[in-house]
């Protein structure tokens, strides 16, 4: 009989090579489910087990994989979703931090506004989109009496109702100005291609006495487009029909500050991590916080109270 050379004595009796190998695997494992079940017992929380391993340990009531979740985990699942949600639609931008332009003239716009002596252009269309009126959803109408929270009581807007103007374009003739990328201190990292602004949507502080309001950059103006010395430099805003007015903004930012027609008012560039909590979140197709807000009601699992026994 032809004897396998691998063999052996196993526990005192003799075994071939398959029986022991059979052996120690099962001694190994016999091993494991051991460990397994002190460490299922050592990690018992509340009553509820969890699996402990190497990577560290990982409930099963946990929310990211069940209905049945305590509140307090649900919610910071929420929030933890839509911070992972915001980042993909907003990248964190380093950039350097521009200080406030003080003192500044502020004068009031509207989308669907016509044209006049103080208002040479129309606002039926923006220096960034053609069919402006048509995309923010209709007439952003002034008139207090027209307006509820911020917004015109005859429709929703479908872009962010807190928008503003300033008089710098980086764009001309479907080109980035020259000026363009050594001017604007995000230019690098919101660069998207050639000829795609990187100042539309941008976010502007405004300030008035104690109080602070938020907003995207949307349009050119007051009658200029082309003093980047003053929007990224230290120069003041040039002389022009409405007393050097230096910064337009919408009527929701008007309300909130409790703006006058002509009034005065502090601006400074931020990056959206700096835009808190308030009603400048709430509306727009090119709102980065609803953007982030709708990923997350895609991806939430539905909440559901654990069934009682």
């Amino acid at each position: 009989m032809r004897k396998n050379i691998a063999d052996g004595v196993f526990g005192g009796v003799r075994v071939t090579s398959f029986e022991g190998r059979f052996r120690k695997w099962f001694t190994t494992i016999a091993i494991l489910v051991v460990v397994f079940l002190l460490g299922l017992s050592a990690t018992r929380h509340n009553g509820r087990p969890r699996f402990a391993s190497a990577f560290g340990t990982r409930s099963l009531f946990d929310s990211s994989n069940s209905p049945y979740a305590a509140s307090a985990d649900f919610a910071k699942y929420v929030m933890e979703l839509r911070d992972e949600a915001f980042l993909k639609v907003a990248p964190i931008r380093q950039i350097r931090r521009l200080p406030w332009k003080d003192n500044i003239v502020t004068t009031i716009f509207w989308i669907g506004e016509k044209a006049d002596v103080n208002n040479p252009m129309p606002n039926d269309r923006s220096s960034w989109d053609l069919n402006w009126t048509v995309n923010y959803g209709g007439f952003d109408t002034p008139e207090i009496a027209n307006r509820s929270n911020y917004i015109p009581v005859a429709f929703v807007p479908r872009q962010n109702p807190f928008y503003v103007a300033l008089p710098y374009n980086d764009v001309t003739y479907g080109q980035f100005k020259p000026e363009a990328p050594l001017v604007i201190p995000w230019f690098k990292e919101a660069y998207r291609g050639d000829g795609q602004s990187v100042c539309k949507d941008h976010w502007i502080a405004i300030r008035k006495g104690n109080r602070t309001c938020y907003a995207q950059w949307e349009d050119c103006g007051p009658f200029r487009t082309d003093h980047f010395q003053y929007v990224f430099g230290n120069e003041r805003p040039k002389p022009n029909a409405n007393y050097a007015a230096g910064l337009d903004v919408s009527p929701a930012v008007r309300d909130y500050l409790g703006l006058q027609p002509i009034d005065v008012t502090d601006w400074q560039f931020v990056t959206v991590l700096d835009v808190p909590p308030g009603p400048w979140r709430r509306y727009g197709d090119n709102n980065p916080f609803v953007k982030a807000r709708e990923q997350v009601e895609v991806r939430l699992p539905k909440y559901q109270k654990a069934p009682t026994e």
